[in-house]
């Protein structure tokens, strides 16, 4: 069983900065390609950014780019996402996935395992 946790979420004015971090476990971390997604009541949920299995690739959606950073540490079985000079429109619940495919992706139906979420709240 597959087991993603998301940390890190909260209140912060614009302009600062969160680190979210996703724990992984039940499988060896280092199969999965992983990425960030968020959504916002009445949305869909949109892609954030996505890192391929040894952290060669990374990809990120253009609302973030420049401002957000995914990382991996495979020996601590964990993913990343630093965000800077965050904006109100940031808000949203974000959550992290994984894939056992081969590469980053950014369909949300690429993606066969997620975590609960975390709130990220960014007041003006």
């Amino acid at each position: 069983q597959v087991q993603l946790v998301e940390s890190g979420g909260g209140l912060v004015q614009a302009g600062g900065s969160l680190r979210l971090a996703c724990a992984v476990s039940g499988r060896t971390f280092s199969t999965y390609v992983m990425g960030w997604f968020r959504q916002v009541p009445g949305k869909e949920r949109e892609f954030v950014a996505s890192i391929s299995r040894i952290g060669g690739s990374t990809y990120y959606a253009h609302s973030v780019k420049g401002r957000f950073t995914i990382s991996r540490d495979n020996a601590k079985n964990t993913e990343y996402l630093q965000m800077n000079s965050l904006k109100p429109d940031d808000t949203a619940v974000y959550y992290c996935a994984a894939r056992n495919g081969f590469g980053p992706s950014t369909r949300r139906d690429a993606y066969d395992y997620w975590g609960q979420g975390t709130q990220v709240t960014v007041s003006s």
